[in-house]
């Protein structure tokens, strides 16, 4: 690839990254994404499940439209979701309505990115970004000029470090995997029962399920592949595909997303729900924001701290609440699986869904 230069340059063809760039090139911007992996969407690293619009407007009440925004094809709603029933050490539920739906994250990802295609993005697959360089970004491809670049790299994101932006603190690792069988419409959530501080899912699909955990690194004393078997083993699963792993970020957004020409967006400005791992719509929500913000720099000079401002209008306080929530169940409820049982009968049907929904579970 010869050095090249561009309007906006993505870093990153997540959901985050695709949406941002089909925002920008629909207000004319000149856009360039680029993506270390070879193929989008592979391998699958998350739990792929998609809120209903009633619950992503519940939790993030100043999103704005969000029917064009989550108009996805019919192909990519595999199973619809009735509720969630949360799980404590013991097998007892509590049953949650929660609507929703699953989807597969890899054709889901491709989706995303053609439609940023289709307004005139160009994806560039195979390109490491490594640093910023003389106002340009350095890659294993050759260099980028560009006038405002979005990292959406990850909880990890060069891209910040390159910008001198904050780092996610504290992330948790969680790995995840498919598991054959016919799945009843319910979103499962253990909590105890497979080692201190961990969580399990198991979000069912179309013949299959996706099933993973996630712990908190303080309270471990084994690895994720020994939990994970562990937890396969209880729940008798058949597993058909190898574990993927990630971290999430868990200390809500970020104080500072924008800096200079450069902007976060998606995981990298820990735009992540940190009770449950939820950031797939999140993604896309911040991602148009991140999009026509960076293009309305571009053509008219618009300021690009306008987006930290919509950020914290539409993120900052549902995030930190739901970060608040994940500091005091670790502090309370994790350590041993009778202090979860305890908690969890303690916090009822009611408060345990304001703890999935981002709200406070207290007064």
């Amino acid at each position: 690839m010869p050095d090249l230069r561009t309007d906006i340059l993505v870093i990153g063809a997540g959901p985050a990254g695709a949406t941002a760039a089909r925002y920008a090139a629909a207000k004319g911007a000149k856009v360039t994404v680029i993506e270390r992996r070879s193929e989008v969407g592979v391998p699958v690293r998350c739990g792929e499940m998609m809120p209903s619009n009633e619950e992503i407007a519940n939790m993030f009440r100043n999103a704005g439209d969000l029917a064009s925004l989550f108009d996805l094809p019919k192909d990519l709603r595999l199973r619809e979701i009735i509720g969630i029933k949360l799980i404590d050490p013991k097998g007892k539920e509590k049953v949650l309505d929660f609507t929703g739906y699953t989807t597969d994250r890899d054709r889901f990802d491709k989706y995303l990115i053609s439609q940023a295609e289709k307004e005139g993005a160009e994806l560039i697959t195979g390109c490491l970004f490594k640093k910023i360089e003389n106002g340009k970004a350095a890659t294993t491809l050759g260099e980028i000029e560009y006038k405002v670049i979005i990292g959406a790299d990850g909880p990890g994101s060069k891209v910040a470090k390159a910008l001198g932006l904050p780092k996610n603190k504290d992330p948790y690792p969680a790995v995840t995997a498919q598991a054959a069988g016919d799945f009843e419409p319910y979103v499962k959530m253990f909590f105890g029962g497979i080692a201190p501080g961990a969580y399990g899912w198991i979000i069912p699909k179309k013949g299959q399920a996706n099933v993973g955990i996630g712990f908190s690194p303080k309270f471990a004393d084994g690895t994720l592949s020994e939990y994970f078997e562990r937890f396969r083993a209880k729940h008798d699963l058949n597993v058909t595909t190898r574990l993927e792993g990630k971290f999430v970020p868990s200390e809500g957004m970020l104080s500072r997303v924008t800096e200079g020409n450069g902007m976060l967006v998606g995981d990298s400005a820990g735009q992540v729900i940190s009770v449950n791992g939820g950031g797939l719509p999140l993604a896309l929500i911040a991602g148009r924001v991140c999009g026509e913000v960076a293009a309305d720099n571009v053509t008219n000079g618009r300021s690009l701290t306008e987006y930290q401002d919509e950020c914290v209008r539409i993120f900052r306080k549902p995030l930190r609440t739901a970060a608040n929530n994940k500091k005091l169940a670790d502090m309370l409820a994790f350590g041993s699986d009778r202090r979860t049982e305890i908690c969890m009968g303690i916090l009822g049907v009611r408060r345990m869904g304001n703890l999935i929904r981002c709200k406070r579970i207290f007064p």
